[in-house]
């Protein structure tokens, strides 16, 4: 074939960058600046935590550890158990968009270990993914539906994130402004654009039904009914998780909740970008610099209690279900091998 034909096939040697689809490079490209940005981002976080950290005294810090009340410490236990129970309603949403019935008790145990688990070592969407598709495959939902279920529960997560923050920059622009060194106006303008967005996206949704593509697979959104009650359930759950660092924080600091919800959400928001197993150092030196002007030592022990109880806790409980629902299913299995065998020997028994 002569090497001037449109047709001619490319050499065996050519390199598979040069290969690849404009747009699979454009792509690849992005992938690759997102994954620079998220390791700046952690590593400058890191150095911040280490200056802020560096100065601290380890005996002031363990008494700050151990000085938090039963009362304090309760009132965390309770407010991590309100936020993983309504982590349940996010599949139960997304299963209920996708039309699959699933009896709540396998929605419970997929969800709260799901979430358990990807808070702690990071990356969502494979961690959250893995151990969702492990329990409902069981109950025979494919994994592109259970990819559909994680994307639909992360919807509902960031929505009511927005939510939150559009409320508490909006409300208290000005107590926030000196926490984080900002002006009113720019705290307002911020609350008003996620407010905005959260109306978009509700008229968006409510005019038709609306399918986005992902990887090659169609998704299609919640209603306007499933989405208030997305918005509803994911701002709940939010103020519950910033609800349990809260109550940990000494006495004294005199920072309302709605203020601090501002602080707690730029702070995850931070820590998710980083792709950071849970936020780790992004978190923490966010929450160190918005309430520099407040003993480090009680702020970082409150901090190291709240790790404690919102994800190390259900970390391992998530570990301990997940090793239990792994034995029954084996001694399910063993018993139904067992029983056609059984049923066998019954039927050669002489009458």
């Amino acid at each position: 074939m002569n090497d001037m034909s449109p047709h001619r096939v490319p050499p065996p040697d050519m390199s598979s960058a040069e290969a690849l689809h404009p747009k699979e490079r454009r792509s690849r490209r992005f992938a690759w600046v997102g994954m620079a940005a998220s390791i700046l981002l952690f590593g400058a976080s890191v150095v911040v935590l280490w200056h802020l950290v560096s100065e601290i005294d380890v005996n002031e810090l363990k008494s700050a550890f151990t000085a938090a009340s039963l009362r304090q410490i309760g009132l965390a236990v309770l407010f991590t158990a309100v936020s993983y129970g309504l982590l349940t309603c996010y599949d139960a949403i997304a299963l209920r968009q996708l039309k699959l019935h699933i009896p709540y008790r396998t929605t419970a145990l997929a969800s709260f270990t799901s979430y358990a688990v990807s808070f702690t070592l990071g990356f969502p969407l494979l961690t959250a993914g893995t151990v969702r598709y492990w329990i409902y495959s069981t109950k025979g939902i494919s994994g592109a539906r259970v990819a559909s279920l994680t994307v639909i529960a992360g919807v509902t997560f960031w929505l009511g994130m927005t939510l939150v923050l559009a409320w508490s920059m909006m409300s208290r622009a000005d107590a926030v402004a000196s926490l984080v060194y900002t002006n009113i106006w720019v705290n307002q303008l911020i609350g008003l654009a996620a407010a905005v967005f959260v109306v978009g996206y509700m008229i968006w949704v409510s005019i038709k039904r609306r399918i986005v593509k992902i990887q090659g697979w169609k998704l299609e959104l919640p209603g306007f009914r499933l989405s208030v009650a997305q918005i509803l359930i994911g701002a709940v759950d939010v103020c519950a998780g910033a609800g349990v660092l809260f109550v940990l924080l000494p006495g004294g600091h005199n920072i309302s909740f709605d203020t601090f919800l501002a602080v707690y959400i730029f702070a995850v928001m931070l820590g998710v970008a980083s792709h950071a197993p849970g936020g780790l150092g992004v978190f923490e030196a966010t929450i160190l610099l918005a309430l520099s002007s407040y003993p480090r030592e009680p702020i970082l022990g409150a901090l190291l209690l709240y790790r404690l109880c919102y994800y190390l806790v259900p970390f391992v409980i998530a570990l301990a279900l997940l090793g239990a629902y792994e034995v029954r299913n084996r001694i399910k299995s063993s018993r139904d091998a067992f029983k056609p065998d059984e049923d066998e020997g019954e039927e050669a028994l002489p009458s």
